[in-house]
């Protein structure tokens, strides 16, 4: 079996690795993911204090409820044996929630580490750069480029197969233009953000050994700007970039014979989509008065 774009080809569909695999990751995924994102967007909404952070924070939580509600869809398909039993509209939403959610959360984890990178090394420019009403536009720019960009994904639904049961699935003779796909989204959707995260982490570093700030709330400030650039960029290499890199080397030069790339594919695939249930660690650790909300929430 052949993996493109986290969807399958016609080769060897009764394979029982993905069909095993799949459902306990998206269903392990979910629950977490489902409860954790919702008390996270609840919070964000509750908190009076409104900061850049918290709005791009938010915009990830969204995103992430959006994908981990199509999780049932996606293990239901693989249960029943690689049939869809959905309908075609759900059809063509499943493989565009997944791409919309994974650059949605890459850009956003980015500008997070940007905002708190800016903190760090350029603290006077601050606030006129990280103000909410940037953070506001910035997060709209950010919804329409990825949703229109993974918009090709929406054109075929289960019409576009011979067995009308299928649905996340893909035929081999897509490959030549996944391949020219894939070269756009890996430099525009990870590489350039993934590089802006590590440039970020750098350079962050850099400033804070060369800072003598002491024990201050300047001191604090700075530690949790570098908690934020550090948990986003562990979220990016494990989450995406094992998948990004395997799913290139894939479509370049492998076949779909080759049993342990395929494993190795799925194995990724299902870290990517972890990510979903890994970021509402971020907003404990590194949001503006998340933590407080709560344990306030608990108290009650």
């Amino acid at each position: 079996m052949c993996i493109y774009w986290g969807v399958t080809s016609n080769y060897s569909l009764t394979n029982p690795y993905s069909h095993f695999i799949y459902p306990i990751t998206y269903l392990f995924i979910f629950f977490p993911g489902a409860v954790g994102n919702s008390l996270s967007i609840y919070v964000f909404f509750q908190t009076s204090q409104r900061t850049s952070v918290n709005i791009y924070m938010q915009n990830l939580a969204i995103s992430d409820l959006m994908f981990v509600s199509t999780l049932p869809f996606r293990a239901s398909y693989y249960l029943l044996g690689s049939r869809w039993i959905f309908g075609d509209i759900l059809c063509r939403i499943m493989t565009y929630t997944l791409y919309m959610n994974m650059y949605c959360s890459i850009y956003f984890l980015s500008m997070l580490s940007v905002v708190r990178f800016i903190a760090i090394v350029h603290p006077f420019k601050h606030g006129k750069v990280t103000n909410t009403k940037c953070a506001r536009i910035v997060c709209v720019a950010i919804w329409v480029f990825v949703l229109a960009a993974a918009s090709p994904l929406l054109n075929k639904g289960i019409a576009g197969y011979r067995n009308p049961v299928k649905c996340l699935d893909l035929h081999p003779s897509s490959t030549h233009k996944l391949l020219m796909m894939n070269s756009f989204v890996l430099v525009v959707g990870f590489i350039l953000p993934f590089c802006t995260i590590v440039f970020c982490y750098v350079f962050a570093i850099r400033a804070l050994l060369k800072s003598r700030a002491p024990q201050s709330r300047r001191a604090i400030c700075h530690r949790k700007a570098l908690l934020t650039i550090v948990i986003t960029l562990i979220l990016s290499l494990i989450c995406f970039l094992p998948y990004h890199i395997l799913r290139t080397v894939h479509l370049m030069y492998s076949s779909c014979s080759q049993a342990s790339l395929h494993k190795a594919l799925v194995v990724t695939l299902c870290l990517a989509a972890t990510n979903s249930c890994l970021d509402p660690f971020l907003y404990y650790f590194a949001a503006e008065n998340f933590k407080a909300k709560i344990r306030s929430l608990c108290c009650r």
